[in-house]
């Protein structure tokens, strides 16, 4: 069963040529499915298409069998997607348990919001040695953590994730896949995950799924798409 299914997807900007041309997808329910391509294959514009961030031009976006189309990106928020985008995104004049309340605001009250928040800071313990600080004043991994905190913290049926790994440490990045995994076990948490780290993004993930030129190439599972040498070659770079 999939959760999310993407069907004859197309979008563009303005009046240019389509970024996606009638991209077809399906995300099981549950999995971790890496996103994978080169710069420009389409995988940021995805994931902002099917959180409702930039418009179609055709196809649809179904969640657990419902369409998406004409909700808003709050919307669809309320229906079970999270997305974290590129770039760390953490209010820096905030600290980290604001933060982390904001993003429960609108699923959690009271105690239960507290709850929630402190479930995170089990994932996560450098945010709970962190808490009273300002966003601003995180490292690279401390905010890429928060960003991820803070989705989670809204109990997500599918979780968006634009390249998570941008700009850090390789031992930090494996820190945070591998919460992310295990949350998906955990929970059923289902994710999508846009990611130039190929080899980190494989080892996590149940498939892995590549595009080229806006469209997929092929979508196999991670351990086969690890050990075919001649598809790494030609469209992933190594």
């Amino acid at each position: 069963m999939s959760t999310l299914t993407v069907d004859g997807l197309t979008v563009g900007y303005g009046d240019g040529a389509p970024v996606l041309d009638g991209l077809d997808l399906e995300v099981p329910d549950g999995a971790v499915v890496a996103l994978l391509g080169a710069n420009g294959a389409g995988k940021t514009t995805l994931l902002r298409a099917v959180a409702g961030l930039v418009p179609a031009r055709g196809g649809r976006v179904l969640l657990d069998g419902a369409d998406l189309g004409g909700l808003r990106a709050e919307d669809r928020v309320r229906r079970g997607l999270g997305l974290v985008p590129e770039g760390r995104g953490v209010v820096a004049e905030l600290t980290v348990a604001e933060n982390l309340r904001l993003g429960a605001l609108w699923r959690h009250r009271g105690s239960a919001r507290t709850a929630a928040v402190d479930a995170q800071y089990e994932l996560f313990e450098p945010l709970a040695r962190r808490r009273d600080a300002l966003g601003h004043t995180l490292s690279g991994g401390e905010r890429q953590m928060l960003a991820l905190a803070r989705a989670l913290v809204a109990e997500p049926r599918v979780l968006l994730l634009d390249e998570p790994s941008l700009g850090l440490a390789p031992l930090v990045v494996a820190d945070l896949l591998g919460v992310l995994r295990r949350t998906a076990e955990r929970t059923g948490l289902t994710v999508l995950v846009a990611e130039q780290n190929v080899t980190s993004a494989l080892s996590v993930a149940d498939r892995g799924v590549v595009l080229s030129l806006g469209d997929v190439v092929t979508d196999r599972p991670a351990r086969d798409l690890a050990a075919d040498p001649a598809l790494r070659h030609a469209y992933l770079g190594f």
